[in-house]
């Protein structure tokens, strides 16, 4: 006879199969989900109920995850009775906790970094949509400084987010069964984005370039710009995923070096080394005046002091005082970083703003350039983790672009160039104040777009 576990008046009835299935992958997880301290208050209610269903007691000792004594797949296979006290509880039944199974630690999502990476899309949006209609000269200065000089903050934290999304949702993999898919899927995610990347290319280049340029730019004979950062993204999930493992290895001592021997390293190839007489090459590593390109080696100080912050950011953030406290800390560098290059600046500074916006010192990265964008990118990273889950949920449209920053990207770029440049034709024949506001609209139907993309991926995923 089948072993039963009897918990009052509720009649009992059979446990499925696939609930069996289900209790017992869950089960397996126990051991390293009870560590975890950023775990839903709820979560020892889905633990009991899932023992509860299998008849399952608890061992004297637990020697390692997926190895619990009384959980075999003979044990839960079998004929079991459960009774409905699942049913007693609100939200409790089988299919409800499978659409509710708690994340392994380390998994739970930061909305803080959607918002960031937000943030960073929606400046790139603001600095493509008035730039994509009009020239600088026709930017008036208070559109110059400080519009459209604030949106130079924006690669910086994009790249900056980029690496604190490895260290969050990737690192903790690296080492585990699930590292080998992981790494499969941000390869995936490369080619993804490199076929966008051309795509967009076309896109943005058909109403104006030749054919013949176009097709240089597809064969990296030559480089878009407003698409640019996409071929950035598509080379660095080749490699970035290859340096985890070692990355995971290395003490914190080491970790701490390698953004600056980064920065050696490509600031002494792109003065010594002329990459065999290649501007492509060259544009593509550590970035050429001619090219506007974000080069792998020299942006890379920015990825790794991401995976720095992300690191921190991953066993603080759930902390309260602690991630007010690196909040702080981040902001205390940004401000530090501004205030060089105000320094620097001084005392005709305002011409150098001016300069700045204009992109001077933007490719390849100048000191002062960089010491302004990178300073305001982590007071914008600041503010995003002081605000944490609240501020990102009360500013949920900047949330949603940051939650999906590909179709952000594609959208606002798609529309720029097909329904703006080419088919209402307001390429340099509006005024500022028009084509800003047509891009605060571009930014109100990005978000729109975004979250329809989510409903409708939500509501066409298979539900068991």
């Amino acid at each position: 006879m089948p072993t039963s576990v009897t918990s009052g008046s509720p009649p009992k009835r059979n446990l499925a199969e696939p609930d069996k299935i289900f209790y017992f992958r869950y089960l397996q997880t126990i051991p390293r989900l009870e560590k975890a301290p950023q775990l839903r208050p709820d979560h020892k209610h889905f633990v009991n109920a899932a023992r509860e269903a299998i008849g399952y007691t608890e061992p004297s000792s637990v020697k390692e995850p997926g190895t619990m004594p009384g959980t075999t797949p003979e044990t839960i296979f079998g004929a079991v009775s459960v009774t409905t006290k699942l049913g007693t509880m609100p939200g409790m039944t089988p299919g409800a906790m499978r659409s509710r199974e708690p994340q392994a630690s380390g998994s739970r999502r930061v909305e803080a970094i959607d918002f960031a990476r937000g943030l960073a899309v929606t400046l790139m949006i603001l600095s493509h949509g008035v730039k994509g209609l009009l020239s600088f000269e026709q930017i008036p200065a208070w559109g110059l400084v400080p519009i459209h000089l604030i949106t130079k903050f924006s690669s910086s934290l994009f790249i900056l987010v980029f690496g604190i999304s490895m260290a969050v949702a990737v690192l903790p993999r690296v080492g585990t069964d699930a590292w080998p898919s992981a790494r499969n899927r941000l390869l995936w995610r490369g080619l993804v984005i490199l076929f966008w990347y051309k795509v967009l290319t076309i896109v943005e280049m058909m109403p104006m370039a030749s054919r013949e340029d176009i097709l240089d730019t597809l064969f990296y004979r030559a480089f878009p710009v407003y698409v640019e950062i996409l071929g950035f993204y598509a080379i660095a999930l080749v490699w970035v995923p290859l340096t985890l493992p070692l990355w995971r290895r290395l003490p914190l001592e080491a970790k701490l070096c390698v953004p600056v021997l980064f920065a050696a390293l490509s600031f002494e190839l792109s003065e010594r080394f002329d990459f065999w007489g290649s501007e492509s090459l060259r544009a593509i590593l550590v970035e050429h005046p001619k090219h506007y390109t974000w080069g792998q080696l020299a942006r890379a100080p920015l990825v790794f002091s991401g995976l720095l912050l992300g690191e921190v950011i991953a066993r603080e953030y759930w902390r309260t005082r602690s991630r007010l406290l690196l909040a702080l800390a981040i902001g205390g560098v940004g401000a530090v970083l501004l205030g060089l290059f105000f320094i620097d600046a001084r005392p005709g500074f305002y011409d150098d703003l001016v300069a700045i916006a204009k992109n001077e010192g933007k490719h390849p990265p100048q000191m002062d350039f960089m010491l302004f964008s990178v300073g305001g990118a982590l007071a914008l990273l600041a503010v995003s983790l002081l605000g944490g889950e609240r501020l990102a949920r009360i500013v949920r449209p900047i949330t949603t672009i940051g939650r999906n920053a590909l179709q952000s990207f594609i959208f606002h770029i798609f529309v720029l160039f097909v329904f703006y440049r080419y088919l209402l034709d307001y390429w340099r024949s509006v005024s500022y104040s028009y084509a800003l506001l047509l891009t605060l609209i571009l930014i109100a139907l990005t978000a729109v777009w975004t979250w329809m993309t989510r409903v409708a991926q939500r509501f066409s995923s298979p539900r068991f």
